[in-house]
């Protein structure tokens, strides 16, 4: 039997609140610097990397290995959302009056309410919840090993390891260049500020992330969009309760407020791929269905590896995404071209 609707009532969608902080991008620094997978495809240069380990105190380097081996920065990002902080010392404060079951409950992950109970019981160190959710979280590469240390780690050493490897990498790192950081993370925040007013929440976490599609789920009503330097040009997921977290890269403008001409280099590359007859018809053949390589191929009477070659200009311009060994556009993508072309070019085009 076929089903169908005589209502009006549009998908209900998520909220976006765009926030920044001198923390959390401390926090994520420290995230990056010890995440020795991701590290060297960061935009971070390694002699940029050597800088800031010349510039740390052995005790930091004892530190900064001890968040390697058990990845605490996850802690002190899930504790940063606890309230708006205002400085760091707030935050250290914070950390050190906490409860000791308060604080390994706020370091386990938010994994949805299902598993709140087992997250409570969890932060008591109750071992048949820290194995549920550790069974829960068996396919990230770190979250098993990581809610295990957090259930039986001794709070007031918790304790004292967050908040010297916090303060440490906050003076070392971002007190020397605090204006820099301050004001290009405020510009870029203010600059999506202004665009959320012209996108739809699921366009805007699109664009302003350079391709995440992120649709609404039931228990998210919010999303956190939160501008970081150090982790460019990947985003940063999180999850809490009623809420979903992007720690999503800042844009060029943001970091070269000198140059008010510089665009965005995702803007560069949408335009960059469109920029091509052959690139504009394959796109306007995935507007019609998904297709795979070989079915481009045939209908465009190309070779297969210029064929790809062009495909995966389009991708890397997130115009086309690619799953289930089929070529997809990304309507969002190519929608919100308008709105970027007039945010860069500024009010007095508006």
């Amino acid at each position: 039997m076929e089903l169908f609707s005589t209502g009006t009532k549009k998908r209900e969608t998520y909220t976006i609140e765009v926030k920044f902080s001198l923390l959390w991008e401390a926090a994520l620094g420290i995230a990056a610097i010890t995440n020795q997978r991701l590290r060297d495809t960061l935009e971070y240069s390694e002699a940029q990397w050597a800088a800031i380990n010349d510039s740390l105190s052995e005790e930091m380097v004892a530190h900064l290995e001890h968040v390697q081996k058990k990845n605490t920065w996850k802690a002190l990002l899930q504790l940063l959302h606890e309230k708006d902080f205002d400085c760091l010392d707030s935050f250290l404060t914070y950390v050190e009056e906490l409860e000791e079951e308060t604080l390994r409950w706020i370091a386990i992950p938010y994994l949805g309410e299902a598993y709140e109970s087992d997250r409570k019981l969890a932060s008591t160190g109750e071992i048949d919840a820290v194995e549920r959710l550790q069974a829960a979280t068996k396919e990230n590469s770190f979250l098993p090993s990581y809610i295990g240390f957090i259930s039986k780690v001794d709070s007031q050493h918790l304790k004292k390891h967050l908040k010297e490897v916090m303060a440490g990498w906050y003076e070392s790192v971002i007190l020397p260049n605090q204006s820099f950081y301050e004001e290009m993370l405020k510009r870029d925040a203010l600059s999506k500020g202004k665009m959320t007013k012209k996108l739809a929440p699921e366009a805007f976490v699109e664009w302003a992330t350079h391709g995440v599609n992120y649709l609404p789920e039931p228990s998210v009503h919010k999303v956190i969009m939160i501008p970081q330097f150090i982790y460019r040009p990947w985003n940063v997921e999180a999850d809490l309760a009623g809420a979903k977290v992007f720690y999503y890269p800042v844009a060029n403008e943001s970091i070269h407020p000198e140059d008010p001409y510089v665009p965005d280099h995702m803007l560069v590359q949408k335009y960059k791929a469109l920029g091509d007859e052959n690139r504009l018809r394959m796109l306007k053949m995935l507007v019609e269905k998904s297709r795979t390589l070989q079915e481009v191929t045939e209908e465009i009477g190309m070779g297969k590896t210029t064929v790809h070659h062009h495909l995966k200009v389009l991708k890397s311009a997130r115009l086309v995404s690619y799953h289930a060994s089929r070529y997809h556009v990304n309507p969002h993508s190519w929608k919100t071209l308008k709105e970027e072309l007039e945010s860069y070019l500024g009010e007095g085009y508006e």
